[in-house]
């Protein structure tokens, strides 16, 4: 059997959403177990492979709860407040300032910007500190595709992301809950990991505004859900940049915070995780399961501290 790995898998060969959906009541209405495998939507093959082996189907989030289930805080606070609140944001015409250790610091039409680069078509899980997770297709470009079109400097080393500021556009920023704009940062060579991408799309359609449109980060085994969003700066720089969270909760959000399970967050264990649309928790994967992919990037580093 052929086994690949989930950054080769696109959203086109998994099952539609609605598909699964539909067989998922069909299942369920005739009670007929037997047919429960070949109604399931089609797994992300290798893509849970943890190191122990463990074997498990990774299925579509189905969109309607991809959409409406969300951490957005610049529309509030309540998973369901940015779906509610987020039509006052206007996607376009948008721009992004580069700046910083680059060889030319400018600010970018979001069409100039991705011209010409790679489209891709990727199915990733998604984990929350929070411990819930989702599987989740997006369309987008390598993130280091579009540095290496920023020509970072050799001094360069981490990469800030900063969100739009506008309080009429974002009405969650009328608020002190997060000292804005909201900023996440990557080491350099974090971002350019093949599985980093910008995303401009998802379920194969443009993103909508409550999970970031126009441009949003998507780092599959590290930010999960309080990956940046509606992106208007990227930051070139040599020392490591303060992000929102760890302004907010230093004590509970390091910059490496929601990459090993085995290191509680004071509050609740990461240990195991939710997946929307599922009752029982699952075991939650070092790195959400990517390890094998990204593991070498954290060699030598006590994963077991907060850094």
């Amino acid at each position: 059997m052929l086994i690949r790995r989930p950054d080769d898998i696109p959203s086109s060969e998994i099952t539609p959403e609605s598909t699964y959906v539909n067989r998922r009541q069909f299942v369920g209405a005739a009670g007929a177990l037997a047919l429960a495998g070949l109604a399931a939507p089609a797994v992300l093959g290798a893509s849970r492979r943890p190191a122990t082996g463990e074997a498990q189907d990774d299925k579509l989030t189905p969109e309607e709860d991809a959409t409406s289930y969300n951490n957005f805080y610049e529309f509030g606070t309540g998973k369901d407040d940015p779906k509610r609140n987020a039509g006052t944001l206007r996607p376009r015409p948008w721009s992004v300032q580069v700046d910083g250790l680059v060889k030319a610091p400018k600010r970018w039409d979001l069409d100039d910007l991705l011209r010409g680069l790679a489209k891709e078509d990727k199915v990733y899980r998604h984990r929350c500190v929070e411990a819930w997770s989702m599987v989740i297709p997006w369309q987008g470009v390598r993130l280091r595709d579009v540095l290496a079109r920023l020509e970072p400097t050799p001094s360069a080393k981490f990469v800030e992301f900063t969100t739009l500021l506008d309080p009429q556009q974002m009405p969650g920023q009328r608020t002190a809950t997060l000292r804005w704009p909201y900023k996440e940062g990557l080491r350099l060579d974090e971002a350019m990991n093949p599985l980093a991408m910008l995303a401009t799309g998802m379920y194969g359609k443009t993103i909508p505004n409550q999970n970031g449109a126009p441009l949003r980060l998507v780092v599959p085994w590290k930010y999960g859900f309080k990956g940046i969003k509606s992106i208007v700066r990227i930051r070139l720089t040599d020392t490591q940049p303060s992000t929102s969270w760890n302004d907010a909760a230093a004590s509970e959000y390091g910059f490496y915070a929601n990459v090993n399970p085995t290191v509680d967050h004071p509050r609740w264990t990461q240990a195991k995780e939710r997946r929307i649309g599922e009752f029982l928790r699952r075991n939650t994967l070092m790195f959400n399961g990517y390890a094998e992919q990204v593991g070498s990037l954290y060699a030598g580093m006590d994963l077991r501290k907060f850094y």
